[in-house]
């Protein structure tokens, strides 16, 4: 089942992603959000129960909405053509719905709610895999969105995402805060460079899959669970401090090269203020990550352990996507001139 259920997951994505009229973009995106529910629910577990609902409520209501923006353009102008979607009204209604459907602010509570419910492995398709439909659609109606929403959710979606991710102890709820700061960099510049956006969107896709991956091996639930990381592997350790500090945007890591082009557009284009607020904003996420760091890395903290390892069953995770995504998590800013040019 688990495969029956992965493998509509990628088609729902992938006819999103391909199609040109509407009614198809709205069946993948529908197709995709009712093969990640049992996904979610299979836990059987209260909070897995009540994670799933929240997904499928929130994500129905944005599927509609994004369907009723082009039935009112189909109205308007005759066409179901994804590209010319060019009545106002439809562009904002369609803004919002994938706004909503990415957990942009202030559209944002589900995301850490479903996440805390969910398994890791869950957690980190929702925070992944989920997102690219959504983009699919954004990177095709780009030019006609409403920049004004778009530039308010970024700016919105960043604080909210910094000051919100200041006061979880969960690493799941963490992440969520630090998907919806992340997300609101990509809302930023999608007005002004696509190209920027899908860069954006890869590194991010990188970063936190590599985080993820490590919280997964490392069996991480809590801030409290990170101070123990160093009696499982001390490689892993060093590693999700380097990645935490990406994920922070320091160079000379691989986040630091979205921030950089994105800051650099803004300022060219005059919007020197949502550049300051996206600055400002970016070191509340950077503290949170600093304080992981902290926790993961630069602490002995006062547990009275006896052993130097951690008493554990052989590791049941596979560590290759880690493997493959790390490198590119924390060493791709030297590129960064070649993907420019």
């Amino acid at each position: 089942t688990t495969s029956m259920l992965l493998s509509s997951l990628a088609t729902g994505t992938i006819i999103t992603a391909s199609s040109y009229h509407w009614l198809m973009a709205w069946i993948g995106l529908e197709m995709n959000t009712l093969a990640i529910i049992p996904i979610i629910s299979k836990q059987h577990h209260p909070r897995a129960t009540e994670a799933a609902t929240k997904y499928f409520l929130t994500q129905a209501a944005a599927s509609a909405t994004l369907l009723f923006s082009s039935t009112i353009n189909a109205w308007q102008t005759g066409t179901w053509d994804i590209t010319q979607l060019t009545n106002p009204m439809s562009a904002t209604l369609l803004t919002m719905a994938l706004a909503t459907k990415l957990g942009l602010a202030p559209m944002h509570f589900w995301l850490p709610e479903v996440l805390q419910g969910s398994t890791m492995k869950t957690a980190l398709i929702i925070t992944t895999w989920q997102k690219l439909a959504p983009m699919a659609l954004i990177f095709l109606t780009a030019n006609n969105l409403s920049t004004n929403v778009l530039l308010t959710t970024a700016m919105l979606s960043t604080l909210v995402g910094g000051w919100a991710g200041l006061n979880q102890t969960q690493t799941r709820k963490i992440m969520a805060y630090s998907s919806i700061a992340h997300l609101g960099w990509m809302a930023a510049i999608t007005p002004m460079l696509t190209n920027i956006l899908i860069l954006n969107l890869i590194i991010y896709l990188t970063m936190t899959t590599s985080m993820f991956y490590m919280l997964i091996v490392s069996k991480t639930k809590t801030i409290q669970d990170t101070t123990t990381i160093w009696t499982t592997s001390p490689t892993l350790t060093i590693m999700m401090m380097l990645t935490l500090l990406s994920l922070g945007g320091l160079p000379p890591l691989t986040g630091f090269m979205p921030k950089w082009l994105i800051l650099n557009e803004l300022t060219t284009q005059n919007l020197t203020a949502t550049a300051m607020t996206l600055a400002l904003s970016a070191l509340l996420s950077l503290f949170f990550y600093l304080r992981l760091t902290y926790t993961t890395t630069m602490t002995l903290s006062p547990n009275t352990t006896t052993t130097y390892h951690k008493w554990r069953f052989k590791p049941t995770s596979t560590t290759i996507p880690l493997t493959m995504a790390l490198p590119l998590a924390l060493m791709m800013l030297p590129m960064a001139p070649m993907i420019l040019g």
